[in-house]
C-alpha cells in the first residue's frame, strides 16, 4: 500500500534540489564546497541530508529552531530597506564548526537532527506558505534566512523566497558563502540581500572551521554573488589573536574596495568568549577602531563598528509557537520520516568521502 500524501502542514522529506548520482553508488551533494559523496544511509558533514537508496533528502526542510522579529540593521544589513523589520528564521544543520559559535543549540542541532532521522522529532514544522502568512501578520517587511548556514536549507530557502516575493516581502540570505556556483546561480534570482561573512584571509583560519575551506572560495561566492546582482554587505567578527591583524584587516577593505566597490557595506562586529573560545577576551574596543581607521585609509565609504554586537543571534528565543497562531501540540507533533528506509544507519554521522 503506498503511502499517503503528507498534509499541508505534515512533515515531509525534500529531495535535495543539486544532487548528482555516482558511479561507485554514491551520490554526490552540490549544495556546498564540501560536496559530500554519501552512500544509502549517511549523512552528510551538516548532517541534514540523507541518502536513501541513491536519492539525497533534506531532512530539515520546514523545520524551524528559532523565530524572531526585529529590525533589517540587525542582521546587520545597513543599506537596503532601512527602518524596516524582519523576522528572522533558522534550522539545524551548518556546514562550518567554528569555535566561537553563539548560536550552537539552534544551527547546528545534532541531537535535533538525529531525532528527525529516527522519525521521533517534535521540532516545529512550518510549510513555506504558512511562514510567509506568519510574516505578513507580525508586520514584517522581509524575511531573513540565519543562525546557521542557509545553504544546507536551500530547498526551504527557494520555496519561501519565491512566495515571499509575490507576497511583496523581501528576503535576506546571512551566509558563510561556502556555497557552489551551482546553488548561487539557483539563489541569486530568487533572493535580495546576502549579508556574508568574512572570516580572515588566512587559509588556516578557515580550514580550523571547515577543513576544505579556502579563502579564494568563500571571496569567489560573495563576488559571484555581486555579479548576479544580489545587494551584498559583508561583516567580520574580529577575535583578538585570531584574525585581528590590522594588516590583514586593511587587505579585507582592499579586496571590499576592488571587488565590490568603495560603497560596499563593512561590518565589523565584536567578539565575545563563546564555546571552544571561551578563553579568549572580547575584542578591545581599539582594535575595532583601528580596523575602521584603516578600512577609510582604504577608501571604504561604508564602514560600520558594533561595540556591543558579536552575532546574529535570536535573543528573544520566544517559542516558534507564538509566531504561528498554532496549538504547540499541534505544531510540535512527532515528526515521522516519509523514508522509512534507513534504519539506524541513517542517524549516524559518516565522514566526509572523497568521489
Amino acid at each position: 500500500m503506498s503511502r499517503p500524501r503528507p498534509g499541508p502542514r505534515e512533515y515531509r522529506l525534500v529531495e535535495t534540489r543539486l544532487q548528482q548520482p555516482l558511479s561507485n553508488g554514491r551520490t554526490r551533494c552540490n549544495l556546498c564546497l564540501w560536496r559530500c559523496g554519501l552512500h544509502h544511509g549517511a549523512r552528510g558533514f551538516c548532517q541534514a541530508h540523507v541518502n536513501r537508496h541513491g536519492t539525497l533528502y533534506n531532512l530539515s526542510y520546514g523545520i524551524l529552531s528559532a523565530i524572531e522579529l526585529g529590525p533589517i540593521e540587525a542582521k546587520p544589513v545597513r543599506h537596503y530597506r532601512p527602518g524596516t523589520r524582519v523576522l528572522s528564521v533558522g534550522s539545524y544543520g551548518c556546514n562550518f564548526r567554528c569555535g566561537g559559535c553563539h548560536n550552537l543549540e539552534i544551527s547546528w542541532g545534532v541531537e535535533a537532527l538525529d531525532q528527525l532521522a529516527r522519525g521521533e522529532s517534535t521540532a516545529a514544522y512550518v510549510p513555506p506558505e504558512e511562514l510567509v502568512q506568519a510574516a505578513r501578520r507580525h508586520g514584517a517587511d522581509g524575511i531573513a534566512f540565519t543562525y546557521s548556514e542557509p545553504a544546507v536549507w536551500l530547498e526551504y530557502v527557494l520555496d519561501v523566497a519565491t512566495l515571499a516575493r509575490g507576497a511583496g516581502l523581501y528576503t535576506v540570505y546571512v551566509s558563510n558563502s561556502f556555497v557552489t556556483d551551482e546553488a548561487l546561480e539557483l539563489l541569486a534570482p530568487a533572493i535580495d540581500v546576502l549579508c556574508s561573512d568574512i572570516k580572515s584571509l588566512d587559509d588556516a583560519f578557515y580550514r580550523a572551521i571547515c577543513p576544505p575551506a579556502r579563502v579564494a572560495d568563500v571571496l569567489g561566492a560573495i563576488e559571484k554573488a555581486h555579479r548576479l546582482g544580489v545587494h551584498v554587505e559583508v561583516r567580520t567578527n574580529v577575535i583578538p589573536g585570531r584574525n585581528d591583524d590590522a594588516g590583514m584587516l586593511g587587505e579585507i577593505a582592499a579586496w571590499i574596495r576592488d571587488r565590490l566597490g568603495a560603497d560596499a557595506p563593512w561590518h565589523l562586529t565584536k567578539f565575545f568568549p563563546a564555546y571552544k573560545l571561551a578563553h579568549l577576551p572580547a575584542t578591545p574596543s581599539e582594535t575595532l577602531e583601528r580596523a575602521r581607521a584603516a578600512a577609510h585609509a582604504a577608501g571604504l565609504r561604508r564602514v560600520y563598528v558594533y561595540d556591543d554586537k558579536g552575532c546574529d543571534c535570536a535573543r528573544e528565543n520566544l517559542p516558534v509557537a507564538a509566531w504561528l497562531g498554532r496549538e504547540p501540540a499541534e505544531l510540535h507533533a512527532t515528526k515521522k520520516c516519509g523514508g522509512g528506509c534507513c534504519g539506524e544507519e541513517g542517524v549516524l554521522l559518516k565522514k566526509y568521502e572523497k568521489a
